[in-house]
């Protein structure tokens, strides 16, 4: 038999999906919830704990339970493919999950400083002492008309900065720090990703409006100078779990290229 408290959130979880509770609208409160469905407040509360695990709600003090935008845009594919971004007319990149065509909007200020890198893993990547004071461009992003997407925090090594002092400036092109770079002698960059699932800290829970119990996926982008053959960039992707799948294509390995020779399958 399943247990109430499932049953109210698959009633719940049909209602936010169907629309008739809007992104950005509230759900009832507890005491009207509880009325409802002729239940105590600990099943309310449990059914509206796997609703706000699976990213469809968020329960804010002072305002109540919200639906989340992220049921907007759940699960963009995210492939392998970078792409010049044609939505500006500045030249820049457009990695993925976001299209070429795609306006992509800032949710808080951009910001450029020098500051220490004292990540461990970051400074390994990047081939740099840890607590070097490097370039940081730090950026909150998503399309425009829907919530945060992703926080994006890049390192640069100082040899790129030394070669784009402006480095700091922006434009309204995303990705337009990377196409300087390959001007002043980087071409091509080449990329490695490492992915990673992880839960938020409190910082990153509210820069993407979700909930704190909500795991994101952590992208570190490795930036390989063209013209040295030496990382130029590290930046960090922290994204909502409920916004994103990754898809990859599959290689055989040499041995797995042809059955075996006494494989009864190609008798």
């Amino acid at each position: 038999m399943t247990a109430r408290y499932r049953e109210i959130a698959a009633e719940l979880r049909e209602k936010i999906e169907s629309g008739h509770y809007p992104p950005g609208g509230n759900l009832p409160g507890y005491g009207e919830l509880t009325s409802a469905y002729g239940v105590g407040r600990g099943v309310v509360r449990s059914a509206l704990s796997l609703l706000e695990a699976d990213g469809l709600i968020q329960v804010v003090k002072k305002r109540g339970i919200i639906v989340r935008h992220g049921t907007m845009r759940l699960r963009t594919p995210r492939g392998t493919l970078v792409k010049r971004n044609v939505a500006t007319s500045s030249p820049g990149y457009t990695f993925p999950p976001a299209s070429g065509q795609e306006v992509w909007k800032h949710h808080i200020k951009p910001q450029a400083s020098f500051e220490p890198l004292n990540d461990p893993r970051i400074a390994g990547l990047l081939g740099v002492p840890v607590g070097s004071r490097l370039m940081r461009r730090f950026r909150v992003t998503g399309p425009v008309s829907e919530p945060p997407f992703q926080i994006n925090i890049s390192w640069i090594h100082p040899r790129g900065v030394e070669d784009i002092p402006e480095m700091a400036s922006q434009t309204p092109a995303p990705g337009d720090w990377l196409y300087r770079l390959e001007r002043a002698g980087h071409w091509p960059i080449s990329w490695t990703e490492i992915h990673r699932a992880r839960m938020p800290t409190a910082e990153e829970a509210a820069l993407l409006q979700i909930p704190s119990i909500l795991p994101v996926l952590e992208i570190v982008r490795v930036g390989t100078s063209g013209g040295d053959g030496k990382p130029i960039e590290v930046t960090e992707y922290i994204v909502a779990s409920d916004r994103v799948e990754t898809v990859h294509v599959l290689h055989r390995d040499e041995p797995a290229q042809a059955p075996w020779p006494d494989d009864e399958t190609n008798e």
